[in-house]
Order: C-alpha cells, then sequence, then structure tokens
C-alpha cells in the first residue's frame, strides 16, 4: 500500500483530507494487527495457510480497486473507505505473518530476522512509487492524470506477487528447529499479564516517542530543503527518495546490529545520537551545507526505520517469544498514538512559528530542539526497562511435540536451491530497480544542485 500516498496526491486533494485517509488506514491497521495476533492460536502458532493469507490479500487488492473507484466518481469518501479502512484491514491482518513466521526460522538472530521483515514491509516505497508514477505517465490523457487505471494495474500486479509468497510460506522443519534451542514454559509472559507490566508501558513509550520524532521529520521533510535551501521539486522529490532508502536500509541494518549489541544500547543509540543530529540541523541549516543536512536527516530516518525493526526483538527478550505477536499487536497503538502526535506537533509549531513572523528558513528551528527533547524522554524510558522478575513468567501454556513431525536428522544443513535462487531473484530485481532509481533522483543532492 506505499504506492497510494504518492498517487494520492496527484488528485491535489486538501493536507487535511490526506490526514484522513493516513489515519484511518494507520489506525484500522493497528487494530487489526492486534486482534489477528490476539486471536492466534498461543501453542507455537504456525503461518497462515495459502488459503487464509489469500483472504488476507483479498482485502487489501478490494481496497485498492474500491480507491480506484473512488478517483472514476470523484468522490474522496470511497477512498477513504478503499484505502483507509479495506485496505488497513487487509493490512494489518497480514502484517504478524512474515515477522512471525522469520523469528521461527532465525531464532538465534531475532533482530536480523524482524529486520528482514520490517524491511520488506517498508520497501514498498521505493519500489511502488517510481512504479506508480511511470504508470501514471503512461495512462495520462488530456482529461485523465491516469491514477484509477494505475491503481488497478498495480493491484493485479501486487496480487501475483503477494499471492506466490502467500504459497511459498514454510516453517522452520523439525530438524532445523532441534539444533536451536526452543524456549520453555517459564520464558514466556502471556500477552494478558504483560499490559499489567511496567516494562511493557515503558516500551510503549519508547517506541512512541521514536516514532513520533522520526514521522514529524519525514512529514517536513521535502518543504525544510525547499524552504531553508531553496532547493527544486525535482531535488526535494530526490531527497524523499534518498529518505526512502535510508528507512529501508536502517531496518535491516539497526535490527541486526541489535543481536550484537542488545536492544537497549542499540535503542540508547537512537536516542543519543538522534538527541545530536535533531539539535544540530539547525546550525547546519544556517551554516548552507545541504548535504551535511541531508546526510543528518537520512540517519535520523534510518533511526526511525530502525526502531520500527527491533521492537519485535525487544518484545521477544523481555517477555518470551511464545506471545510475542499477541504483544506485539497491543504495543503497536504506539505507533497509531505517535502518527497523530508527530505530524500535529510539527505542523502546528511550524503555522505558529509563520505567524509570529519567523523568516521561513528558520521556521523548523524550534521544532527540531522539540522534536529533541521527545528523544530525551525516550532515552530516560529506555534507561529504566529492567528485566522481569520471576513471579511474571510460568504461565504460559505448555508445548507438546507435534506426533506427525518426524525424527530430526542433525546432520542434515538446509540447501540453497532453484526455487529460493527464484524467489530472491523475484525480490532482488525491483528491489535493485527501486534503489537505482532512488539513488539516481537524489545524486542531484550532492552534486550542488537547487
Amino acid at each position: 500500500m506505499d504506492f497510494f500516498w504518492p498517487t494520492v496526491h496527484l488528485l491535489k486533494p486538501t493536507l487535511m483530507a490526506i490526514a484522513i485517509v493516513l489515519t484511518v488506514f494507520v489506525v484500522i491497521d493497528t487494530i487489526l494487527y492486534k486482534r489477528d495476533s490476539a486471536f492466534r492460536p498461543p501453542i507455537d502458532p504456525t503461518p497462515d495457510s495459502p488459503l487464509r493469507l489469500h483472504g488476507k490479500i483479498n482485502f487489501v487488492l478490494i481496497g485498492i480497486v474500491i480507491a480506484a473507484i473512488g478517483v472514476i466518481v470523484h468522490q474522496l469518501w470511497i477512498m477513504w473507505v478503499g484505502g483507509g479502512v479495506i485496505g488497513g484491514v487487509g493490512l494489518g491482518l497480514g502484517y504478524i505473518s512474515p515477522v512471525s513466521t522469520l523469528v521461527k526460522w532465525f531464532p538465534d538472530r531475532r533482530g536480523m530476522a524482524t529486520g528482514m521483515a520490517i524491511m520488506g514491509f517498508g520497501g514498498g516505497a521505493m519500489i511502488g512509487a517510481p512504479l506508480a508514477n511511470l504508470l501514471m505517465t503512461y495512462f495520462r490523457t488530456p482529461t485523465s492524470v491516469g491514477v484509477w487505471e494505475t491503481f488497478l494495474v498495480l493491484a493485479a500486479v501486487y496480487f501475483v506477487f503477494m499471492m506466490g509468497g502467500a504459497f511459498l510460506y514454510r516453517v522452520p522443519d523439525s530438524a532445523l528447529r532441534a539444533t536451536t534451542r526452543t524456549p520453555t514454559i517459564q520464558d514466556s509472559v502471556h500477552y494478558h499479564d504483560a499490559i499489567k507490566a511496567k516494562q511493557f508501558w515503558l516500551i510503549w513509550a519508547v517506541l512512541c516517542l521514536n516514532v513520533s520524532a522520526g514521522i514529524g521529520v519525514i512529514g517536513m521533510a521535502s518543504p525544510m530543503l525547499q524552504e531553508i535551501f531553496g532547493a527544486s521539486a525535482a531535488v526535494a522529490a530526490g531527497f524523499t527518495g534518498l529518505i526512502s532508502l535510508f528507512n529501508i536500509g536502517g531496518r535491516f541494518f539497526w535490527a541486526s546490529l541489535s543481536d550484537h549489541i542488545g536492544r537497549k544500547a542499540t535503542y540508547a543509540t537512537f536516542f543519543l545520537l538522534g538527541i545530536a543530529l535533531y539539535a544540530s540541523a539547525p546550525s547546519l541549516a544556517r551554516a548552507g551545507s545541504q548535504a551535511a543536512f541531508v546526510l543528518a536527516i537520512c540517519v535520523i530516518v534510518s533511526m526511525y526505520g530502525g526502531g520500527f525493526a527491533t521492537i519485535p526483538a525487544y518484545l521477544a527478550d523481555t517477555f518470551g517469544t511464545q506471545y510475542v505477536g499477541a504483544i506485539h499487536g497491543r504495543l503497536l497503538t504506539a505507533w497509531s498514538t505517535a502518527g497523530i502526535i508527530g505530524p500535529v506537533l510539527v505542523n502546528y509549531i511550524r503555522e505558529a512559528q509563520i505567524a509570529a513572523g519567523v523568516p521561513r528558513q528558520q521556521v523548523y528551528d524550534f521544532t527540531m530542539y522539540i522534536l529533541a527533547g521527545l528523544l530525551v524522554l525516550g532515552f530516560v524510558a529506555n534507561a529504566l526497562v529492567a528485566p522481569l522478575s520471576e513471579r511474571w513468567f510460568g504461565k504460559a501454556e505448555p508445548r507438546t511435540p507435534d506426533p506427525r513431525s518426524p525424527i530430526p536428522d542433525p546432520n542434515r544443513a538446509p540447501a540453497f536451491g532453484m526455487r529460493a535462487a527464484l524467489a530472491w531473484t523475484v525480490v532482488g530485481v525491483p528491489l535493485a530497480w527501486g534503489t537505482w532509481v532512488t539513488v539516481a533522483q537524489a545524486v542531484v543532492l550532492f552534486t550542488g544542485g537547487r
């Protein structure tokens, strides 16, 4: 659904209308994510069957088609229903599956596993946005900008890719699982009890504050570059693409790094480095250093993405793996809260600064200092996260062996066959194309372009 937002902007609705679609989408997505994770079987859950995933995929595709109908009949409320409600239902129901499945494949590299899944979740913007632009250019006529045709074509393309992925879903067989440590009953906290622990709410605050600051910067990145440095629309578009690249790369890099330095240390890095970068951004702007300013914002956005990717592993370390999906679903209410706090805070401060007569080149200085203050609060919340006492553990349902499981072969090694090579090609080629387009657009940022 990441391609949806660039195409919505071409319809030229008001900012409030776009905000309504986005807010409805995020809230519905969060609610349905929580619903799907909470009602999964609690005992060693398996990933979705192809038929179950087919239903979730249909929600997303139907939402896109309804949004296209809204464009055809020029009714924005239909887009709210299609892209916001129904699309949010599909994404919220299906989002947990890749995360929970990859954690099973890499139990000793939880950060890397969740980083891979959530990197894919964020990768749609880098592939979908340039693809949508190409399709809209192709379908554009004197009487149409080509948006509804683009929606329908992308719905068909996404159907093929998502159904292919759904039918390839697998968990590691017992031979692979037997080579790693499996959590026991005492390792997990029940999701009903997790929300009663202060650690849950401290981690909730950590995610909310990190995302509030990050999403605030993402929302004002393009106008910042245009108003501070006088950049052209093309350069601002390249900046937006570069941000997307760092957002995706940060999800994998920081989450993988957390496997080595720990989740708490990773978030401490987010907050300390983020405070320094947010506080220095106004000075970089006043110095006229566009390249340094762009790099600072890109690193900030990488930590925003890394915060998303690291949080499931942080929860698994704190509460155990058995109910991490259900706990993660509840924690994502922090995302929907941040989706309101960040943009509202940034826009309110910006408008107040403009109304007070502050030059447009300086209206973001105070905003950056406020966002740095949010990170200070996040650092304190992260520092207060402590291991749970033993009284919280031991309430997880016992796991019984599956009688259908074959006898594990400890000498068996996973093989990289033709099917795996084909799957990586199908994923890698579009990602490489999206990366190339993004880098090509962003080169002008470092060559003195305006």
